[in-house]
């Protein structure tokens, strides 16, 4: 078991739900343990988001879960994240700060952001959340 922090369209009712992308692969079901923040800037690729991890960023809303390893692979897909491939996202591990009901935790997170240079001349999703960005759009 591991935690994926998430903050695009892996999010709950989102187009690559977590919870739908475990089913359709027979996976054990995600548990949701928290909501999370990491400071970052938010992009807009149309789509779906894309998060540069900055220390001086604002923070960027995600839900955190704990995930059966299995998982991994096929977030790597919908992430296209391949071995020795360069690609839009990357694999990061990162300690986050969860609060899991009430209580502040630091926990070590599987996540996906993208280089800094691949954001160039797109929009800045103010606020830090993509669910909130989509549904305003």
């Amino acid at each position: 078991m591991q935690h994926v922090f998430i903050y695009g369209t892996l999010r709950a009712g989102e187009i690559n739900d977590i919870n739908r992308a475990a089913e359709r692969h027979g996976i054990a079901k995600p548990q949701q343990i928290g909501i999370a923040h990491v400071h970052g800037r938010l992009f807009d690729f149309g789509r779906y988001p894309g998060l540069v991890l900055d220390p001086e960023g604002e923070p960027v809303r995600g839900d955190v879960y704990r995930i059966d390893d299995a998982l991994v692979p096929v977030l790597d897909e919908i992430e296209e994240v391949y071995p020795g491939v360069e690609g839009l996202f990357r694999s990061h591990r990162l300690h986050v700060m969860v609060d899991i009901e009430g209580t502040e935790q630091h926990v070590d997170c599987l996540l996906y952001p993208v280089a800094a240079h691949s954001v160039d001349g797109l929009p800045r999703i103010e606020g830090g959340d993509w669910v909130e960005h989509r549904a305003r759009k």
